[in-house]
């Protein structure tokens, strides 16, 4: 059975706005705020959409796209800067991904 992916956060530079999925905001607000500091910023700096989200087996996945037509945003800065993020907060998201294991996923 394929179960789809569940999103924690996304933004958005062509609507120039943030979401948080509502069944996250038991998080820390510290948490909160540094994911919306660090996509807004993603989608200011590159373009496009970012979108963080768990696969079925509760990894967190960033994922990047544009518009067809988008002249602005910049694919090879899109992946050097998911890179960079992996790797700058790469224990955030080692967290993130322990909370949803064990708070949605039900594991010990």
């Amino acid at each position: 059975m394929y179960q789809e992916n569940v999103v924690l956060c996304s933004a958005s530079k062509y609507t120039e706005k943030y979401y948080l999925n509502p069944d996250f905001e038991g998080l820390p607000e510290l948490v909160r705020q540094e994911l919306q500091i660090m996509c807004v910023l993603f989608t200011e700096d590159i373009g496009g959409v970012i979108m963080l989200e768990y696969d079925e087996d509760g990894n967190l996945q960033l994922t990047t796209r544009c518009n067809e037509d988008d002249i602005l945003y910049d694919d090879i800065g899109s992946v050097l800067k998911v890179k960079q993020l992996q790797k700058d907060k790469r224990e955030l998201f080692e967290q993130l991904e322990q909370y949803y294991r064990v708070f949605f996923l039900q594991e010990d």
